[in-house]
C-alpha cells in the first residue's frame, strides 16, 4: 500500500480537501480504487474508518463536504493507492457487490463497495441517457411525460438525454456545487422504482421526492386534491426479501414539513396519511382482498411507486418524501378514464411540480449542507461523520 497524501486536523483548508479529491480522481483514472483511512481519536468505539471509492469525481461535492466535516471534528485523513480496479466484465465482480454480505449498521465509511458504485454509475448512464456527473443533489421522480415538459419549460437550459428512447430519461438543472435538481421519468411500477433508486443512491443525494398521481381512497377527497405521505403500506412486495416487511418506513419529517408549508401557502386541499403501494395495476379485478388491506391500513391513497422509493431511501440512508395528486377515486365510482384523466393532467401538472420546486428551494435555504438524517441511520452508524 502506497501513501499518496495525508491531512492533519491541526492545520487544513478546504483547498487541502479539494486537492485530496483531485488525487483520488487521479488514482481512479490510473486504475486503482482510492483507499481512505480516517483516524478519529475522539471516537471511543470507532476510532479508525477505512474504505475504498469509485468515481470520486461524480460526487465530489459530497466527499468534500463530509471529509471537511471530519477534519473539523478532529479527524486525520490518509489517502493510499492499494487495490486495482476490477473490470465490469470480470467474473469476480459480483462477489464484491452482494448486499447480503454487508452489515449496514457497521459500514462506517461508505455504504457501497467501489465495485457496486462502478456498476451503478454505468447503469445510470444506460437507463437515463445522461452522464452521472450531471446528477444534482435533489432528485425528483415522476412517471409522467407532462412533468418532464413542465420541468423543461421551467429550466430550458436543462441537460437532456443523449437518446430520448432510453428507459428512464433524466433531465438536469445544473447549479454550482451540484445544488440544482434532477428529474427522472421512471415509468410505471415498483420494479422500475427499485431499479432506479438502487443506482441513484450511490450518488448520495440530499433528497429524493416522488412526484406522482394516485387513486384517492377517502370519500371527501376530490380529483386534483393532494396527498402528502406520512407512511406507506408496502403491498408492492419487490423489496420484501431484502428488507423486512415489519420495519416501519416513514418520510423525512423536515421534507414533509416544507411540502406542507408549500401546500398551505397555496391554499391547496390535501390529506396526510398512509399511501398504499401495489404492484398490481389492475388490483380492481381482485378488489376484495386489496380493499380489506386498504381499510386495515387506513390508507388515503393508492399508487405503484411511492412505497418502493421510500423503502430504498430508508435502506440506503437518503432523505425522501412523497407528494401525490389524486387523479381518480376507484372506490367511489370515479375510475381513471382517458378523457377525464387528460383534463386533470392538464390542470394539475404545473402546480404539482411547482410545489415540489418551492420545497427544494426552502430546503436549500435552511439546510444548505444537507438535511439532518439521523432518523434513517442506526444508532451506532456515524456515516462519514455527517449530521
Amino acid at each position: 500500500m502506497k501513501k499518496i497524501m495525508s491531512i492533519s486536523p491541526d492545520s487544513f483548508t478546504k483547498e487541502d480537501v479539494q486537492l485530496l479529491c483531485k488525487r483520488m480522481d487521479q488514482l481512479f483514472d490510473e486504475g486503482f480504487y482510492p483507499h481512505l483511512e480516517i483516524n478519529r481519536e475522539y471516537s471511543k468505539h470507532n476510532p479508525r474508518l477505512r474504505g475504498e471509492i469509485a468515481h470520486p469525481k461524480v460526487f465530489r461535492w459530497y466527499l468534500i463536504r463530509e471529509l471537511y466535516r471530519l477534519l473539523s471534528k478532529g479527524a486525520s485523513i490518509q489517502l493510499h493507492q492499494k487495490r486495482t480496479r476490477i473490470a465490469l466484465n470480470d467474473p469476480t465482480l459480483l462477489s464484491h457487490m452482494d448486499e447480503e454480505e454487508w452489515d449496514f449498521t457497521k459500514k462506517k465509511l461508505f455504504l457501497f463497495s467501489p465495485e457496486r458504485v462502478d456498476l451503478s454509475i454505468n447503469r445510470l448512464l444506460h437507463y437515463t441517457g445522461t452522464k452521472p456527473e450531471h446528477f444534482q443533489r435533489y432528485i425528483l421522480f415522476t412517471n409522467y411525460g407532462m412533468h418532464v415538459e413542465v420541468f423543461k419549460e421551467r429550466f430550458p437550459d436543462a441537460i437532456k438525454p443523449d437518446n430520448e428512447g432510453v428507459q428512464m430519461p433524466a433531465y438536469h438543472w445544473i447549479q454550482p456545487n451540484n445544488t440544482g435538481m434532477s428529474l427522472i421519468n421512471i415509468g410505471v411500477g415498483p420494479s422500475n422504482a427499485k431499479t432506479i433508486t438502487d443506482h441513484i443512491s450511490v450518488l448520495r443525494p440530499d433528497a429524493m421526492i416522488m412526484v406522482g398521481h394516485c387513486g384517492g381512497l377517502r370519500n371527501h377527497q376530490r380529483i386534483g386534491d393532494f396527498v402528502l405521505a406520512s407512511g406507506y403500506f408496502r403491498d408492492d412486495r419487490v423489496l420484501d426479501d431484502v428488507f423486512p416487511i415489519g420495519n416501519p418506513v416513514i418520510p423525512n419529517h423536515l421534507l414533509n414539513s416544507y411540502l406542507k408549508q408549500a401546500l398551505d401557502q397555496h391554499g391547496i386541499e390535501h390529506r396526510i396519511g398512509t399511501v398504499f403501494t401495489t404492484a398490481n395495476r389492475n388490483w380492481e379485478f381482485s378488489a376484495k382482498d386489496t380493499v380489506q388491506r386498504i381499510h386495515q391500513s387506513r390508507s388515503v391513497a393508492i399508487d405503484m411507486e411511492s412505497g418502493t422509493v421510500a423503502t430504498n431511501g430508508f435502506r440506503y440512508r437518503v432523505p425522501h418524501a412523497t407528494l401525490l395528486s389524486v387523479s381518480d377515486k376507484p372506490l367511489h365510482g370515479k375510475p381513471k378514464l382517458s378523457q377525464q384523466a387528460q383534463e386533470f393532467y392538464n390542470r394539475s401538472k404545473k402546480l404539482h411540480l411547482e410545489l415540489v420546486l418551492e420545497t427544494i428551494e426552502a430546503v436549500k435555504s435552511h439546510h444548505p449542507e444537507g438535511l439532518p438524517n439521523s432518523s434513517i441511520r442506526a444508532i451506532n452508524e456515524p456515516l462519514m461523520g455527517g449530521v
